[in-house]
C-alpha cells in the first residue's frame, strides 16, 4: 500500500542532530537511565545485577503479569488480561486500526493531530474525515461539527486526548458526547492518551472507561519521560483485546525481557515520576507564558499543562523556510506547523530542560527582530 511521509518525524529525522537548543520535541525533560532507576532509591547496580540473571528469551510475549497489572491499575474497568504491550503508542494504534478499518470504511479523525490517526487508515484505504478543531474556539473540537460528519458507515473515531500538537484537553463531558455520537452508529472511538494534563484538577478520562467500544493507547514516552524504553500499551474491552493479539503477533512478537523489566519499574514509581514531572511542566509552562505575553510576533493558546504547544508566529515567509533558517542560524529546533497542515504555526515542546528553553526562546525572540 501507498502511504504518505509521516511529516513530523521526517522533519525530526533530518534536523534533529543538528539542534543547539532543541525545543522541538514532545517528551516532558528525560531521564537519564540511572536516575529513573533511583527515583526510588533502588540501587542501579542491583538493578543490573538482577537483570542480568534474566535469560534473554523472548519473555512474556504480550507483556509481563506486573506489566500487565501495573497499566490496568491507570483504568476504572480494565482487567490486566485486556492490556497488551506494543512498540511505543505507535505500536497499539497501528495494531488497532489495522485490526478494525478495511477499504471502503469511513473514519472521522481530529485535525491536526498525530498523522497516524488519520494517514495508516487513508493508506488502508478507508475514507478519511478530517474534524477540524479551531484556534478561535480554543483548539476545543465541535460536537455539531462532528454530528455533520458521521455516516452510517462510519467505523472508528480517532482522537489525541490531550491533543498534539496544540496541547489542548477534552473533558470528561465532551468525551461523553462524543460518545454519543460514536453510539448512533456503532462507531468505535481510539484515543491515543500519550499526553496527560499535569495541571492540578484537570483530569484526563480515558475512553476505554467510558465506552465499550472504546480503546485506549499509552506509552511511557511522553508524560513518563523515557521515550528510550519502547513500551506502550493498548488497553479495550475483551473481545477486542483478542482480535487485536492476531495483529499484534504479525508486527511485534515481544517489548524484549530488559525493556518489560525497566518498565514495571516505572510503573510503579509513577506517582514520583509524575510529581516530578509536574514541577517541571508548571515552571517551564510559566517561562513559556512570561515569553508570549512579551513577544509581539507570537500568539498562543496556552496548553493544559500539557508537554506540546502549537504558537503562532506573525512572519512573512513560509514558516518551514523560517525554521531551517532559524536553526542553522541560531541552532534553535521546532517543528514547522505545516508539518501538521498548518502554515504559520510552530510545535513548540517547552517542557525539556529551562536552561535549554530559557536560550532557545531568547535566540528566537533575536531571530523574530529581523521582521520589525
Amino acid at each position: 500500500m501507498k502511504i504518505a511521509s509521516f511529516g513530523v518525524e521526517e522533519w525530526l529525522n533530518l534536523w534533529e542532530k543538528d539542534a543547539v537548543y532543541d525545543i522541538a520535541g514532545s517528551s516532558i525533560s528525560s531521564f537519564s537511565l540511572k536516575d529513573i532507576i533511583q527515583i526510588d532509591g533502588t540501587d542501579y547496580q542491583d538493578f543490573f545485577e538482577k537483570i542480568t540473571t534474566k535469560k534473554m528469551d523472548y519473555g512474556w510475549i504480550e507483556g509481563s503479569p506486573d506489566f500487565k497489572m501495573e497499566v490496568s491499575k491507570l483504568y476504572k474497568n480494565v482487567p490486566a488480561d485486556n492490556i497488551l504491550q506494543t512498540n511505543g503508542a505507535t505500536g497499539a494504534n497501528l495494531v488497532a486500526i489495522l485490526a478494525l478499518i478495511e477499504r471502503g470504511d469511513h473514519v472521522i479523525s481530529m485535525y491536526p493531530t498525530y498523522q497516524q490517526l488519520y494517514d495508516i487508515p487513508k493508506a488502508i484505504g478507508a475514507e478519511v474525515s478530517l474534524w477540524e478543531i479551531h484556534e478561535e474556539n480554543n483548539w476545543i473540537p465541535s460536537i455539531s461539527e462532528l454530528k455533520a460528519l458521521i455516516r452510517p458507515n462510519t467505523k472508528l473515531i480517532t482522537l489525541n486526548n490531550a491533543n498534539n500538537p496544540t496541547g489542548t484537553v477534552l473533558d470528561k463531558d465532551l468525551l461523553l458526547e462524543i460518545v454519543q455520537v460514536a453510539k448512533s452508529v456503532g462507531a468505535y472511538i481510539l484515543v491515543d492518551e500519550v499526553y496527560q494534563s499535569l495541571l492540578p484538577g484537570v483530569e484526563i478520562t480515558s475512553i476505554v472507561d467510558l465506552y465499550e467500544k472504546g480503546i485506549s493507547t499509552n506509552s511511557l514516552s511522553k508524560t513518563y519521560s523515557v521515550p528510550g524504553v519502547r513500551v506502550g500499551w493498548i488497553a479495550s474491552n475483551k473481545e477486542l483485546a483478542d482480535e487485536f493479539r492476531k495483529y499484534r503477533d504479525y508486527t511485534m512478537i515481544c517489548a524484549g525481557v530488559f525493556d518489560d523489566h525497566l518498565a514495571v519499574h516505572i510503573l510503579k514509581n509513577r506517582r514520583a515520576i509524575l510529581e516530578r514531572n509536574r514541577k517541571i511542566v508548571l515552571a517551564n509552562l510559566n517561562i513559556l507564558e512570561q515569553w508570549v505575553q512579551s513577544e509581539a510576533r507570537v500568539s498562543l493558546i496556552l496548553p493544559k499543562a500539557v508537554s506540546t504547544s502549537f504558537p503562532k508566529l506573525d512572519i512573512p515567509i513560509p514558516v518551514e523556510q523560517f525554521c531551517i533558517n532559524l536553526l542553522k542560524e541560531k541552532g534553535v529546533l521546532l517543528v514547522p506547523g505545516s508539518r501538521f497542515g498548518f502554515e504559520g504555526y510552530v510545535r513548540l515542546g517547552y517542557c525539556t530542560d529551562s536552561g535549554i528553553l530559557k536560550k532557545g526562546l531568547a535566540e528566537l525572540s533575536e531571530y523574530l527582530r529581523q521582521f520589525d
